[in-house]
């Protein structure tokens, strides 16, 4: 024991836990190691793994428009937020803007290097738990989420996972950081942990939840409350500001994703099918189990000190300054983890197998990213935390190699699929990361030649044949130049990225074209696919020719002619003016007054329907019901 000076001078007496001696040298050199093959391991496992997602592709679209000079659009002309991640669209375009390299390789080298550098940072940030202490650190729970083959998958696919689990990294990191009461980090530390938490909604949505805690932690501390009104200050200064310039030139008060989407529904069922696509087949409750076994090793052996001097007592935390012990910073992460299980559960999950659980496992994984070998506390420590490190390590090897969708290339019930297998097997590219590699896949060899076949421009729609596409052709007379192409079909990333900026590409289901955003969701349609306009609309929205034989088949003129009069709905037309006119000042204040009103906003996706609800009047019929064959 040893006494110290409390505040007011007086002798107190503080209990010295007997194990606090440093690790010997030799046991800091194995963690170092351990660091060092993991983060080795990360980065060769996701390069093998290596391609990029049609949604990859998506965000490549915009930030090609940002570096013509369009703004972060989707399309030009257009002011349409088509991807979720607004800071993943920056950092892609920073790094192109900055190194004039072919945009998909610009995305390979990033995602590489986040992703490592995220199991790297997760691993330092947890060592810290066991600072001065006799043991060997091993890792464990880093080498349990790079073994998850999903986690490779989506380390790379030009989707923002990587700077994901990164932001979660360094937050984790600086959180520790800031709870370490040796260390005492300075105001600047602290107003970086809150710009970082801060962060939150910027790098994805549902990561406010993560960050909204961290940030009632920084704040809720006993601090001054001018220190506490920089910190609320530093963290809310770049989202608040992007919210609002969110609203003014979008429209809308979150990423046109969300409401494509309908982020804020529920679908439970679908999101624990979604769960146990991902738990069941790599039997992640084993590993899970395991490093929890090993925690419990480690705490039920910590010998306990009674020595106290005359009725001395240590000091002890007040219940608020409790927040800043690493104890509540381990805490913060298994909450953040379970909250993070619970929303993605909630909305149905994702398509794509594992993709949307991947944060909130990591998350789950940090406290145990590595485990302490007891190196004082006798052999029975030392040997049970070796056998769960073991074990540990074979549940890894047998995870890595595991085929968790064996049907995974097929779109079955579940509405899940193997992503990076079903592209690279529809594209015959093992490693699909060039757009051009999407050439290869269905249709799309086919739409360049129609574009090229086509310059008087028109609507290219998909026909039923795999290898064409139909046409409907612009009204005369034909604009020198030709008119627009526009592409109608639902991959928007490998359309839009084999074609120039001229060409504008929607989607059936709205990403990247409100007006099928904003549609009702079908019900028991496919997890993430479940808004479907019809192409009807299209035609009667680009102006196109309306009447057959120019119309396919299967497009029936007195549709078209109904979805001329239902978008004459005000408050239809007030939406599609709001991300399609020219932006004043006086536009900008009025979207940003409307904004909520835009996104909660719905429509009928059958014409007549629509004009029913606005109170329309039906237009004449011009042909008899139902399809010209």
């Amino acid at each position: 024991m040893s006494l110290s000076t409390s505040p007011r001078g007086t002798t107190r007496t503080e209990a010295v836990d007997p194990t606090a001696t440093s690790a010997p040298r030799w046991a800091r050199v194995v963690g170092a190691v351990g660091v060092l093959v993991v983060g080795v391991v990360t980065f060769l496992g996701a390069w093998e793994r290596r391609w990029i997602a049609d949604d990859g592709l998506i965000v490549l679209r915009t930030v090609r428009n940002l570096l013509a000079g369009n703004g972060p659009v989707f399309n030009a002309g257009e002011r349409v937020e088509a991807n979720t991640s607004t800071a993943w669209t920056y950092v892609v375009w920073f790094f192109s803007w900055l190194t004039d390299v072919r945009l998909e390789y610009v995305v390979l080298t990033i995602a590489l290097v986040l992703t490592t550098a995220a199991v790297v940072v997760a691993m330092l940030g947890t060592m810290r738990l066991y600072g001065g202490r006799a043991v060997v650190l091993l890792p464990a729970g880093a080498v349990v989420y790079v073994a998850v083959p999903p986690a490779r998958d989506f380390a790379t696919s030009g989707l923002e996972t990587c700077l994901v689990i990164f932001w979660i990294a360094v937050l984790w990191w600086a959180m520790l950081r800031w709870a370490d009461r040796a260390t005492r980090p300075g105001l600047g530390a602290v107003l970086f942990l809150a710009f970082w938490g801060g962060l939150s909604p910027l790098v994805r949505p549902e990561l406010v939840l993560v960050g909204a805690i961290a940030l009632l932690m920084l704040v809720a501390v006993p601090q001054s409350w001018a220190r506490r009104a920089a910190i609320v200050v530093v963290a809310g200064v770049t989202p608040v500001g992007y919210q609002i310039w969110r609203m003014g030139y979008y429209a809308l008060p979150y990423p046109n994703t969300a409401v494509s989407k309908d982020a804020g529904g529920a679908k439970w069922e679908q999101g624990l099918t979604y769960l146990g696509n991902l738990v069941g087949p790599y039997a992640l409750w084993v590993p899970l189990l395991l490093v929890a076994m090993a925690v419990l090793v480690w705490a039920l052996a910590a010998p306990r000190s009674t020595a106290r001097v005359g009725r001395a007592r240590p000091t002890l935390p007040t219940s608020l300054d409790a927040l800043r012990t690493p104890s509540a910073v381990v805490a913060f992460a298994l909450l953040a983890g379970l909250l993070s299980v619970v929303y993605a559960v909630r909305v149905g999950g994702d398509f794509m197998h594992g993709r949307t659980l991947l944060p909130a496992l990591f998350l789950l994984l940090l406290p145990v990213a590595v485990i302490p070998v007891p190196l004082r506390r006798g052999p029975i420590a030392l040997v049970s935390a070796l056998l769960v490190w073991v074990g540990v390590l074979v549940w890894a090897v047998a995870a890595a190699f595991t085929t968790a969708m064996p049907q995974g290339t097929q779109v079955g019930r579940s509405g899940i699929v193997d992503e990076r297998a079903f592209y690279s097997v529809n594209t015959g590219h093992r490693h699909p990361i060039l757009a051009s590699d999407y050439l290869d896949y269905p249709r799309m060899r086919a739409m360049v030649d129609a574009i090229e076949s086509t310059p008087d421009g028109g609507l290219l729609l998909p026909s039923a044949q795999f290898t064409s596409w139909d046409v409907v052709p612009p009204p005369l007379p034909i604009p020198e130049g030709g008119a627009e192409h526009v592409v109608f079909f639902l991959n928007l990333g490998m359309t839009s990225m084999n074609v120039g900026l001229d060409v504008r590409v929607l989607d059936q289901m709205g990403l990247a074209y409100p007006l099928a955003a904003h549609t009702e969701r079908l019900e028991n349609g496919r997890i993430g696919h479940d808004k479907n306009l019809f192409p009807d609309w299209v035609v009667a929205d680009t102006g196109m020719v309306d009447v057959h034989p120019f119309l396919p088949f299967y497009l029936d003129e007195d549709w078209v002619a109904q979805a001329k009069v239902a978008l004459t709905c005000p408050d239809t037309e007030a939406l599609l003016t709001s991300y399609r006119s020219d932006l004043t000042r006086a536009r900008f204040v009025q979207n940003l007054k409307h904004a909520f009103d835009y996104a909660a906003y719905r429509i009928d996706r059958v014409p007549k329907y629509e004009i029913e609800r606005c109170g329309l009047t039906l237009p004449p019929e011009r042909t008899p019901t139902g399809p010209t064959s």
